[in-house]
């Protein structure tokens, strides 16, 4: 089908639907200059240094190194925090406010990405859904207590070594302090920021249960598939559409929309159709 039929046939059920759920992944970032970490080589193509110490995302990502080398954690982590607040938020963001305002749509936004750049877009606190928890919250890395604060650290990092010339410590104990994240092989995370969240989506999605809605996923791959299950379960409701932007890796089954082109492509190409 041709790109632009899919943008229109898009446009038509964004304009009658009801309510908007947007379900981002690392894809919806890059537009804004962040990396997606997609294989190691594309971890490697982010981070050079780590393919010279033989080391991929997983093992990157993982809270281990904040008990064993907690300058190599937050080597990582610190330089990732520096480079979210740097970047600036794409169009499309935007884009999507225009929609939930021009329709007066109600939405939810579920996204797996960390980078807390929904929020400064202009989303609001209590409308986002972050599955695995923000760059911009800390926690303690035993943890000592319930505690989770805002990250107002500014790690400085040698970027030829990717470790830390400061760590961040608990306030309360004075042990490490960790991003309150979701890692990989994760022993402490508290998840209750993200667990609040959560209720939240589920009480929206109650609330529009017998009303048309729409789900708007936007680079959300099959390496964690945490966002696209999310999407493909709520489209397995009654009155639900599913439109599904991935550049690689867009197919999803009919009557729902596949749209194989980058995020903010494929979002000013709705937005056009919408307005004709």
């Amino acid at each position: 089908m041709d790109i632009q039929k899919k943008f229109e046939d898009a446009a038509s059920v964004i304009k009658n639907s009801k309510a908007l759920v947007v379900t981002a992944g690392a894809g919806m970032g890059v537009d804004s200059g962040l990396p997606d970490f997609r294989g190691d080589k594309g971890f490697w193509n982010a981070y050079p240094m780590y393919e010279r110490l033989g080391i991929n995302f997983v093992e990157a990502a993982n809270p281990i190194h904040f008990a064993m080398d907690p300058a190599f954690g937050w080597g990582f982590y610190g330089h990732r925090a520096n480079l979210y607040r740097e970047a600036s938020p794409h169009a499309g963001f935007q884009i999507i406010l225009d929609w939930i305002s021009r329709y007066n749509l109600d939405y939810f936004v579920a996204t797996s990405n960390v980078d807390g750049h929904f929020q400064r877009a202009g989303f609001a606190e209590d409308k986002v859904y972050e599955v695995h928890g923000s760059i911009l919250y800390m926690q303690c890395l035993t943890p000592c207590c319930e505690d989770i604060w805002e990250n107002g650290e500014i790690v400085d990092v040698d970027l030829d070594s990717m470790r830390a010339k400061n760590i961040p410590n608990c306030p309360r104990c004075g042990v490490v302090a960790r991003p309150n994240i979701l890692m990989f092989g994760d022993f402490s995370w508290l998840s209750e920021r993200s667990d609040r969240q959560s209720y939240r989506f589920n009480h929206f999605l109650y609330e529009h249960r017998d009303e048309n809605l729409v789900v708007v996923e936007i680079g959300a791959g099959t390496g964690v598939p945490t966002i696209r299950r999310t999407s493909e379960h709520i489209g397995d409701q009654r009155h639900v559409t599913v439109i599904r932007v991935n550049l690689r890796e867009p197919y999803i089954r009919q009557p729902h929309i596949s749209i194989a082109c980058a995020g903010l492509e494929a979002l000013r190409g709705i937005d056009e159709a919408l307005k004709r």
